[in-house]
Order: C-alpha cells, then structure tokens, then sequence
C-alpha cells in the first residue's frame, strides 16, 4: 500500500514537524517501539507521528541525510515477520500502519503511528530482553520518555478523550466521503495513493488514510473525513460556513451581508481568500526621499489574512453552533472564531508570539491542512501574523477573548497608508447622543409634578405617562430628533431591556457575536449615557451582570412609538 502524503514531506520535514519525525539509519526495535508508545499516546494531541527506517538524519537541519542508506529485501522481510511479535508486547495491542517506499533508488520502510483511540499504551523498555519492565512513554519535544508520575495520572486520564476530529460520526455514513475529494487532495499532495483509487476499495483506502473506523460489520467515517471531503459537511457539524459582513461606515452604519461560504473546508478556505485579497489587499509604492529603492507595502498583508482564517479553521470548536465570522470594517478586519483558547494561554502571550498550545483541539485537520500548503506548521500561525504585519510596517493585531474562552477574536488593522477616516466608534456614538440626552433632560424638568411625584429610576408605565404629560408640540420635536439619531439596534436594547438582560443575550437579540467590540459599539455607549443601568454597577465584569432600561431609555423608547403611533 501507498503512502497517505508526500514522501518528500517527510525526508524534508517540511509540512510535517521535524518532533514528531525519527529518522532511524538501522532498525532498533528496543528504541522504536519505545517511539511507537509515544506516538500513539499522543499525549499532547498533535496527531502521532512517523518513524523512517533505513534513513540517516542530518544532525544540523533535522532532516533526513540523502542519499538515504536503505534496506535490503530480506532485511525488510525480517523487520515485518518481527514486527507481528513486538506489536502484540504493546498493552494494549497497538499496530502501526507499515509502507515500504523507494526513495533514491533505495526501499526504506516507513511507520505512521496515529494517535491512538486505545490510549494509554505501555511498553517493556527493551522488547528484545527476556525480562520485560513496562513503562508508559510520552513524546517531549523530540524525544520518547518515559512518563513520570503525574504524567502517568494525566496520561491515564486522556482515556477515551479522542480529539473531537478524529472521532467516528456514527450520525453519518461511509459514502458521504466523496472519493473525488478524496483523489484530488492525494493527487495535489502528490501522494502515491491517488494511484491506487479506483483500483482497491474504497473502504481500504479512506481505512489506510484513518478516515474511518470500525468493525468491517459497522463502519464509520471519521469527523475529519466528513470536514475534508463532504460535499456539504454542514449537515453533519451545523453552522461549518463562514459568514462576511461588510460594514462600509463602521458599526453604527448600514451593512452589507455576503453569501455565506460553505463546503469542505479546504474549498471554504480558498474562497474566502479570494473573496478578502479581491477585496481588500490593495498595492501601494513609495518612494522615499533618503533612499534609492522603493518601498512596496499592502493595506494588509495577504500572509496574514491567510494565516489567521486558517487558525479559525484549525482551532475552532465544530461542536458550537456558530459560524466563522469575518466582519470589515473601513480600517480593519475582525475574525470571530468560536472555541477560544485554552485558559491556561495568557492573551498577552499571543502578543509576543510566544503561543504552544497544551492540546490541540482538531489534530488531524490540522496535518492535512499543511499538506495542502494552507498553514506552515503547528504553532507557527501567531508568529507568522506578527512577523507578516511587522516586515509590511501594519499596525500589531488585536487579540480578544472573554473569561469563558468561548469565543476568540482577531482584528488586523489596515496599514496607515490606506486608512479611511469614516469609521464610527463606541465614542462618536456617545457623542451623537448627547444631543438627545439633553432634550430628554430639557423634557424632564417640564414634566408635572403630579407627574414628576411617580418618578423612578427605574424604567415602567411612568415613561408613558410623561410623554403624555408634556405639551404634544414639544414632545413631536423631541420625537423626531430621536428618530434621526437612534438607529434600529439601539432601539431594540433598549426595547429588549425593559427586563434585566444579559450581555450575550442583548447582542444575539440585534443579530451581533457576543466580544467586546461589539458591546463597546453598541451597550457601552447605552450604559454611559444612563438609558441603560447594570443590576450589579458595582461589579461590571461580573459573570452574573445584567441590563436594565433606565427611566430615560423608556422615554426614548415611547417617543419612538408616539411617531409610529401618529399621535
């Protein structure tokens, strides 16, 4: 059987990391086999590993030394009939896929140990020596060691927690997975795989690419098949699309909604990137008057734009209900992932770059993202952003969250070159309604007092009752300046929050993600003018914070109806 990816891939260590290769020139079933225990309890799910037999590494790139050395045929042939015998001394059993290639002229015998769904996994330290001594091994960098204590107790804990992507859909069927997909991808990795489509099963193939799992009787496609090579794999993972809103004049301004992107993931990610480089990565020259060369800049980056939509790919959560959400602003970019990073990773830590997930939410999808040349490697999308952004003199990009990690947030700011100056932001928006607080006051120390003696804080039937109270010509004034000024989501906070209301609730009810920005643009303005109250003012960022319309907000809100009303 064919190798599943490129082989060059693998001499070169270039969309496989270098730690999760072992080049090993003889064959050392004591040392191996310690590695396969390692791979396979992937103790940091990053999706197992690969070891290369008959191959030297070259000890200052980490690759593998060419000419490779080789095996000989009847070497190869004791190595498997050995093999049978060492797997079974794993416990529990655990058989790593085998591939015998021909690299410079020479065989070579490859091990593709996945992660497995049997963790853990021991093994005696020497599977030769009579006398066997198990121990658990885990992989550190790029080394096998054995397991200490607390690692043991982690380890053991990992038990039946298989990454979300490599899970078996038992929703879904085999033939959900389009072989088409299937041979394209294989045929532009260059894989000798895509040979064999056609010609063996298909269930053998999607088996020796751990695209599904199960008895031979009851057979399921893995989550990350159904990702790659469905057709439409939103039926199986609800709101997989990516959703682009335009918002040419900011947030408080009207907005422009794009078809929703949907399909398998690779061809999602493709044309969104053709949809934000038409769109937005524009050229610029410049030539400075101390130096001889020209300077080449871009509004932004398309390195960047690439690598962070691929993150929100990679890392997002499948098992939520929300979409990727790409939000254009006149001199930004927002990308609104759902699933946000481990509580463990400081958010100032993605400023510096120096960002190492403990665990990886969807370790397959990410291996054959990089096979396809959509992201360079694990860990390296933080700093290939900043280094993108800084090398094009961009402004660093924001990185948001909330205290659950539910969601996570990346702006890119546009270069200063190509900023436009008609964005709106959370203080003109207080500003445009100061105006309107002040009328609200004016029309409030008119009010009678048997009228005035009623007055709460809170907002109720007393903001009709004011309204009612004050001379109708005044009041139209007053209602007309209110209609120009409050626009839709304003008013619906405000309507909405007659009753304590959370700050999700109130963004979900005007149709916007729950982050900061969009409760800086839209709430903080409500709460500063006093329209809106928090229950718990003294705690703002408590967890248990709710909104309530101020007397004030209800004014507006009636005066908003009087002109609907025709009074």
């Amino acid at each position: 059987m064919s190798l599943h990816i490129n082989i060059e891939d693998l001499l070169t260590a270039r969309m496989v990391e270098s730690d999760r290769i072992e080049y090993k020139e003889g064959w050392n079933p004591d040392a191996i086999y310690r590695s396969i225990c390692a791979f396979s309890n992937d103790f940091d799910n990053i999706g197992g590993g690969y070891i290369l037999v008959g191959v030297g590494e070259d000890e200052i790139t980490k690759t593998a030394r060419r000419p490779v050395k080789g095996l000989t045929t009847a070497a190869l042939s004791e190595i498997q009939r050995k093999m049978i015998g060492f797997n079974n001394l794993l416990q529990p059993v655990y058989h790593p896929h085998l591939f015998i290639e021909e690299v410079d002229n020479k065989q070579i015998l490859i091990l593709w140990i996945p992660g497995s769904s049997n963790r853990p996994h021991q093994v005696p330290e020497q599977v030769t020596a009579r006398e066997k001594r198990y121990f658990y091994y885990i992989r550190k960098y790029a080394n096998s060691i054995k397991a200490n204590i607390e690692e043991q107790q982690e380890l053991i804990s990992l038990a039946n927690q298989i990454p979300f992507d490599d899970r078996s859909n038992t929703l879904a069927k085999v033939e959900n997975i389009s072989m088409i997909l299937v041979k394209n991808y294989l045929t532009k990795i260059s894989s000798r795989l895509a040979e064999q489509v056609g010609k063996i099963s298909d269930q053998e193939l999607l088996a020796q690419m751990e695209l599904i799992s199960g008895p031979n009787e009851h057979i399921f496609p893995r989550n990350v098949g159904l990702m790659l090579f469905s057709d439409k794999p939103e039926i199986f993972f609800p709101c997989t699309r990516v959703e682009i809103v335009d918002f040419p004049k900011g947030d408080a301004g009207d907005y422009e909604e794009q078809d929703p992107i949907s399909g398998p993931v690779p061809e999602q990610i493709n044309r969104t990137l053709k949809f934000l480089k038409d769109k937005l990565v524009k050229e610029k020259v410049i030539k400075p008057a101390d130096k001889a060369e020209s300077i080449r800049i871009a509004s932004y980056p398309y390195q960047a734009i690439e690598e962070t939509l691929v993150n929100a790919f990679y890392h997002r959560d499948y098992q939520q209900r929300e979409p990727i959400e790409i939000r254009i602003y006149p001199n930004s970019i927002v990308f609104i992932n759902h699933g946000g990073p481990d509580r463990s990773i400081r958010l100032e830590s993605f400023n510096s770059g120096q960002v190492r997930n403990r665990r990886y939410r969807n370790r397959r999808l990410g291996e054959f993202l990089k096979e396809l040349q959509l992201t360079e490697g694990r860990a390296t999308g933080i700093p290939t952003v900043l280094k993108a952004l800084k090398d094009n003199g961009s402004p660093p990009p924001s990185f948001k969250s909330d205290e659950y990690r539910t969601y996570f947030e990346v702006e890119l700011t546009i270069h200063p070159a190509f900023e436009q100056t008609n964005q709106v932001d959370g203080n003109e928006v207080v500003n445009t309604l100061k105006e309107i607080d002040d009328s609200i006051s004016q029309l409030l120390s008119i009010v009678p007092d048997t009228v005035r003696d009623n007055v709460r804080d809170v907002a109720g039937d007393i903001a009709g009752d004011i309204v009612r109270a004050i001379d109708r010509a005044i009041v139209v004034d007053i209602a007309i300046e209110v209609r120009e000024v409050i626009n839709e989501k304003l008013e619906k906070i405000l309507l909405f929050c007659q009753k304590p209301k959370q700050r999700k609730e109130i963004l979900k009810e005007i149709g916007l993600v729950n982050n900061v920005k969009n409760y800086d643009t839209y709430v903080a303005p409500l709460v500063q003018m006093g329209w809106v109250k928090m229950t718990i003012p003294d705690k703002p960022t408590s967890p248990k914070q709710q909104y309530r319309t101020a007397l004030k907000g209800s004014i507006i809100s009636e005066l908003l109806n009087y002109i609907e009303d025709g009074e």
